[in-house]
Order: C-alpha cells, then structure tokens, then sequence
C-alpha cells in the first residue's frame, strides 16, 4: 500500500485527491496546503505552501509518501522535481509526478513554447514575440483585427487577450507591457493570428515515451455567457467535447501529442506528467493554442469523473516509465463542472460569505461538489477566494450531464454567489 501527497488547494487537487483515494493501491492521501472541502478525502497540512519545497521535502520523509502529484504550475516551473532529484528524495523511493525544470517551460513561456511548435512542425497560429512594447504596438498597427495578445508567463489562466479591433490589440499591449497587470508575466509577450475555431483540451498521460491522451474536454474561460468578457482560470468544463471526433483525435495525436514529447525528448528535455495542449479546432484541422504542463481546472474535475482506470496505477507507471503497460478506460456518458464564484471575480470580490446548501446539494445523485476556495468558521463553510466550488454532475449525455450539474448548483449560495448559465450548450449544438 502506498501513501500519496496531493500539492495545492483548489479544486483540481481536490479531484485528485479524491480519485487517488479510490485506489486500492493507496493507504493514506495527504494534501498541503488542502482546503476544507479535501479533508474527506485527504489529511491536509495547511501550514505548507505550495511553494514550501524544503517543508514538503520534510513532510514526504516523515510521512514516508510514495508518490508526490503537483498540482499548480507555479511550483512546477520553478523546479519541484529538480529539487526531489537534487535532494536524493527520488532515490529514496519518494516519486514526483510533474515535469523537470528544463521541460515546464512549454508552459512558463509561451515564446518558448511557439518557438518550440515552429521547431518540430507542430500546427500553431502564425506568430511574433516581443520584448519592447513600441516594437510590439508599430507591428500590430500593420496586422489585421482580430489578432491576440498573450503574456508570455504564467498569468493563472487571464493572459490572452482576444482582440477585435487593432486599437484593443495596442491598449492589451499597455495593459501588460506598461501597467503590467499580470507582473513580472509581460516582461515579453507574444502576438499571434486569430485563430477561428471551437476550443477543446486534452489532457494527456505521459512517461517521456509513451502518451495516452484522458477523455477530450472543453474549457469556458471567458467570464460572461456566451465567451463574453474578460478571462478567467476557467468557468466551468465538460467531457467529452464533440468537437473531438475520432477523425480529429487521430489527428491531434499524430500531429501534436506524439511530436511535443518526440520533440522535447530530442531537445534533452524529457517530458514526464500531463501534457495539456488546448486547441483550437477548425474544420476538424487542430491547431495548438497553448501547452500547460499539469491537469487543468476546471478540465480536471469531469475528465476525473469519467475516468474508471485507477489513477494512482496510472501515475505511478509515469514516473517509472511503465506507461506503456496501460491503456485508458473512460465510463459512458458524460460529465459536466459548472464553477461557482464570488461576484466581481475575476475583479475585485469580497470574501467571507457564508455558503448555504452544501448538505441539500450533496443528496443529489452523480454530483461531486470539489472545493476550490472555501473556509470554515465556526463550523459554517465560508468563501475565500475568487473561483469558490466546482460542480460537477455526470449523466448517461451531455444534456442529462448539464441539467444533473445545475439542479445541484441550484441548491447551493452565498451573498454575490456568480456562475455562468450555459456551460455545456456547445456540446447540445455539436450532438443535435
């Protein structure tokens, strides 16, 4: 029997957590930091950050954990795994599920990763990097709109900026360049052609050699009904996305999947953890619209859902290049994850809310309700943050899966509680 250690507090750990608990393999979770939603799946150190290596390094030998999985990005490109190599943690047995370093950058940079697309033929939107915003504005004011503007760090998700006139596309220059609104992030950005198209996300399995793609999904980012307004870390998500045919799945792991860890593997940079490419999907041609290199949230929470492997097997077999010795097993049917979020987000938002229907909402059957940023006080769950539940319902179709999904975030609310009320409808449109 082995014991896991979960890192983050949000919603995608605790998905994890909670499907790693169901592994006959696994004796014991911890997560660190937790939230109170994972406390039923999870012994949560609350007192050890995500970004805490040499506490988690500690709290892995006194809890002789087996297997760490890395759920947020930010430790991940500043070199976790390098640091358990470094340490001696690996050889003593204590494995890490994430990528080195050296191969996080497919996620930290997006000039890297565009570079890195250009390289090894993967398709992508045509593109240019730039470190200097009036190089940056006199190139857009030769471009035609639509175009994008993306940070090229880490931006939690809110750093590219779709924009529909040219005038936009010099003010998002400013916004990130200038007033850096996402920090140290839009030191560089990249500047690259709309790319017309449906989104889906795959999340895929891989040991550096092998990649076995999980169930295809589709993210919400922008805050409004409708991909109206700003983004944001994601809305909500469903699986699988029609839009991924089998006819594009051929595609995306012929043309993308299987070149991006070739490549990488070429480059001495082997990729080991969840590849995430989100695309964009056009004429049943995808093209990549970015890479992240860990399990998205929300995409995370339905894709687990409708997993029937058992996950731990699946980690593990990553870590000790056995990835081949498995195949992906999904249930029938669908899953969908409707975020609940405090009003003003991903503005401004007030916390401390005192959340009601937590106990009328777990009656419904094929729901899972993961915390992603909530608190208790005086044994009264509150909110804590911008992005607060995710919802999750499956059914035997997307459309039960949806209805499922919103009767139990129904039955749940605080004080300026907000969630967008159409997730899932691009899937009703591609199955009518």
């Amino acid at each position: 029997m082995s014991r896991v250690l979960v890192i983050g507090s949000g919603g995608r750990e605790h998905a994890l957590a909670w499907k790693l608990k169901q592994s006959k393999s696994v004796e014991e979770v911890f997560c660190a930091p937790g939230n109170c939603g994972i406390v039923d799946c999870a012994i949560t150190i609350p007192d050890i950050k995500v970004d805490d290596f040499k506490g988690l390094a500690n709290l892995v030998r006194t809890f002789e954990i087996d297997l760490t999985v890395v759920g947020p990005e930010v430790p991940l490109v500043n070199g976790i795994v390098d640091y358990w190599l470094d340490k001696g943690l690996i050889k003593e047995g204590h494995f890490i599920f994430g990528p080195s370093k050296k191969a996080a950058r497919l996620e930290g940079s997006k000039t890297y990763a565009k570079r890195f697309m250009q390289r090894h033929g993967i398709p992508t939107a045509n593109f240019r990097n730039f470190s200097d915003p009036c190089r940056a504005i006199s190139y857009i004011k030769k471009q035609e709109a639509p175009i994008v503007v993306k940070a090229s760090g880490l931006a939690q998700g809110k750093g590219a900026i779709v924009c529909h006139t040219l005038d936009d596309a010099v003010r998002a220059v400013d916004q990130i360049m200038v007033k850096k609104v996402f920090g140290d992030s839009g030191n560089k950005i990249v500047i690259e052609e709309f790319m017309p198209g449906e989104e889906a996300s795959i999340l895929a399995l891989t040991d550096g050699t092998t990649i076995l793609p999980l169930v295809s999904s589709q993210d919400h980012k922008p805050i409004y009904n409708n991909e109206k307004g700003p983004n944001t870390g994601g809305m909500g998500a469903y699986a699988p996305a029609p839009i991924v045919t089998k006819s594009v799945m051929k595609k995306i792991k012929e043309q993308i999947l299987i070149p991006t860890i070739q490549g990488m593997r070429q480059e001495g940079s082997p990729l080991i953890g969840c590849l995430y490419a989100g695309l964009m999907i056009d004429n049943g041609q995808p093209r990549v619209v970015e890479y992240n290199l860990r399990f998205g949230d929300p995409e995370a929470q339905p894709v687990l859902t409708l997993l029937e492997n058992d996950l731990f097997l699946l980690l593990n077999a990553c870590v000790n290049g056995k990835l081949h010795e498995h195949k992906i097993m999904n249930k029938q049917g669908a899953a969908c994850c409707v975020v609940m979020a405090s009003g003003g987000y991903p503005g401004k938002y007030e916390t401390d809310k005192i959340i009601s229907g937590l106990d009328e909402a777990a009656k419904i059957p094929n729901t899972y309700v993961f915390h992603a940023a909530t608190k208790i006080e005086n044994e009264i769950f509150i909110t804590n943050g911008g992005r607060i539940l995710g919802v999750t319902g499956t059914g035997s179709n997307i459309e039960e899966a949806i209805n499922t999904t919103y009767s139990c975030v129904s039955k749940i609310s605080w004080q300026d509680e907000y969630h967008r009320t159409d997730i899932g409808q691009k899937a009703l449109r591609n199955t009518q």
